[in-house]
């Protein structure tokens, strides 16, 4: 990974994207691609489609969704404290004690969320699971007035952004899920672009508001109707306590991309990824799925008449966390092997399958 495409990830990773406020990452895609792209647009869903070799028939689209979960102010109390409701799936137990930023036409806004002291806490207390609705933002207002002068209702809300290096080429952010996959579509097209050879037109979209139901997938898939579809997302990590990899599969951080198998996936697609993968000495891991796997490949493959469609993910240590895990290694790979994955695609090539 060159300094460019790494700067270019933390920047992604540091700058706030909740589902319906993702304009601002949207602007860093848009900066980063166009020193490559050979079309560049964003449609009215607020979806980002960077275009490479355009005009050929055979169509390709790489989607990773540039969403993260986060929560949305519904109320300023008499106190100044704010309440919010999630954005996307949340563990409420991973918000206590967290610092969180309040974005604002005015700027961010710096709020925690805590809870009642242990100290005060009665038994049957300490026994319960918190819930989302018993939660509160303070930002340090003194009533609702001041906090009123600049949180309006409807501010997306996300945990403090931050990036920080770890062992072992490992990384901890929020939003790993899913700006790792965003990171990947883009920084794909662009090493496909200058291998040169390309033979079939990719778009590399940045989709918006999986986290509330694949819809950014949804209308882009329809809005470029692909042949072919890869869903670039993360996947969980089973190498750390608690998962099990009789159910999750064995999947660790360092070991490679995830590809994907089962009944979302079409099987030459599956089995191009794999060959590809062998082309470019690329280690690479499987996971399997009985049903829809609940990604952007999801919405693909279900558009218009159907789509060829596969799934490739980064493995990732506590997802939907403030301290989301990756490796730095598996996400250069995953680049370079979707980048391999298109420039092997002929421009007659049939994944119908038989």
């Amino acid at each position: 990974m060159d300094d460019q495409a790494k700067k270019f990830f933390e920047e992604l990773l540091e700058t706030p994207s909740p589902s319906g406020f993702e304009q601002p990452v949207q602007e860093c895609v848009r900066k980063y691609a166009k020193k490559f792209s050979d079309e560049l647009h964003t449609d009215l869903h607020g979806n980002v489609i960077v275009g490479v070799n355009p005009e050929a028939k055979l169509r390709v689209m790489f989607a990773g969704h540039a969403d993260q979960i986060g929560l949305i102010v519904t109320y300023i109390n008499d106190n100044g404290f704010i309440y919010t409701r999630p954005i996307g799936g949340w563990d409420p137990q991973q918000l206590v004690g967290q610092r969180m930023t309040i974005h604002t036409q005015g700027g961010p806004v710096s709020a925690v969320i805590a809870r009642k002291p242990i100290h005060l806490l009665n038994p049957e207390e300490r026994k319960q699971v918190v819930k989302q609705e018993e939660l509160w933002l303070d930002v340090g207002a003194k009533d609702q007035k001041e906090a009123a002068e600049i949180i309006q209702i409807g501010d997306g809300v996300t945990l403090e952004l931050s990036y920080r290096e770890m062992r072992n080429n490992l990384v901890n952010s929020p939003g790993m899920d899913d700006k790792t996959g965003l990171w990947v579509c883009i920084e794909a097209a662009r090493r496909a672009k200058q291998r040169g050879g390309l033979q079939v037109a990719l778009f590399a979209v940045a989709t918006v508001q999986e986290e509330i139901g694949l819809r950014g997938a949804t209308t882009s898939a329809y809005g470029i109707n692909p042949h072919v579809g890869i869903g670039v997302d993360v996947t969980f990590s089973t190498d750390c306590p608690t998962i099990d990899k009789n159910q999750e599969g064995d999947i660790s951080l360092g070991g490679g991309p995830v590809i994907c198998r089962g009944p979302n996936i079409n099987p030459n697609v599956a089995e191009q990824l794999r060959t590809a993968a062998e082309r470019s000495a690329i280690d690479v891991q499987y996971q399997a799925f009985g049903r829809g796997t609940g990604t952007d490949a999801n919405a693909m493959q279900l558009s218009r008449a159907g789509v060829a469609t596969g799934l490739v993910s980064i493995p990732n240590r506590y997802m939907h966390s403030a301290v989301e895990m990756i490796s730095l290694d598996d996400l250069d790979a995953c680049a370079n092997l979707l980048a391999e994955f298109a420039l092997g695609i002929e421009a007659a090539a049939d994944f119908t399958p038989r």
